[in-house]
Order: structure tokens, then sequence, then C-alpha cells
């Protein structure tokens, strides 16, 4: 069994990133969705993560704290999220996603497969178990339930 080099794990990762963002940008083209990216981003740190506080939240979500309380407000107002008092602060308010949001979510995603699967009905079976792999590999890999820390690289 051969290992391949750190330059080409580096470069067939960074490919699968490129890649996997191409491929979400085409689906949602696909499906004509025109709900923000930060909405499915924010239900979907919220189904991983549980409910947090909105600066969390907007951290996670890659918005600012000014955008993700309009957001959120926005989300309150579709029933998708709702708002719960912080366990650990009286004075504060912790943001989870509701059954209604999760459905949203999980629609949407069905909508995004379902949009490209036209794309790979042509697949092996090789092919298809090949992506099922590169799917459980990165399931064990990327924790989804909390932010990835910064890595530096020297």
């Amino acid at each position: 069994m051969t290992h391949s080099t750190p330059s080409d794990l580096r470069n067939t990762i960074g490919d699968l990133v490129v890649a996997s963002h191409r491929l979400t940008r085409l689906a949602v083209r696909v499906t004509g969705n025109t709900e923000s990216p930060a909405v499915w981003r924010t239900l979907s740190v919220l189904q991983a993560s549980g409910p947090m506080r909105l600066g969390e939240l907007a951290a996670q979500s890659r918005v600012s704290q000014p955008t993700m309380t309009k957001l959120v407000r926005n989300l309150v107002e579709s029933e998708w999220v709702k708002r719960i008092a912080d366990t650990d602060d009286a004075r504060a308010w912790q943001i989870a996603a509701t059954a209604k949001g999760e459905t949203a979510l999980q629609n949407w995603r069905d909508e995004l497969s379902g949009a490209l699967v036209p794309m790979f009905e042509d697949l092996t079976e090789d092919e298809v178990a090949a992506l099922r792999a590169t799917v459980r590999i990165l399931g064990s890999r990327v924790g989804l339930s909390a932010p990835a820390e910064p890595v530096i690289a020297h």
C-alpha cells in the first residue's frame, strides 16, 4: 500500500473543498432556491450543535452579529427558530431550531440532492461506493457539532 505525500494530501483536500463548494452552488442554481445561504447555514449549525447564544451563532454561521440579529428575527417570524431562556444567565437568550425549521432544512437538503441526481445517475456501483466512503471519511474527521479551530501552516 502506498501512502500519498503531504503535498498530495493537501492538494486533494483543497480540490475536495473547491469541488464541494462548486457542487453546492450548482445545486442551488438548479433548484432556483432564493433563500439566503446564511439561513441554511444557521439552521444547520443549530441542528448540529443545539441552542446557542446569538453571538456564538453569528460566529459559527460566519455573519456579523447585527446580520444574525436580523436573520434570527426573520427566522422567528417564519417559526423556524425560537428564543429560549439561557439556563446559565437569566438575562440572556439562546436560539434553537424548531421542528418546523428542521423540516425546512431537511426539505432544502432533499431538494439540493434531488436536483443533482441526474448528473450522477450514470455512476457505477464502485463510484457510488467511493462517494459513500468519502462521506464516511469526512464525517469521521470533521466535527460538525464543534467549530473548526484555525490551523496555522508552517
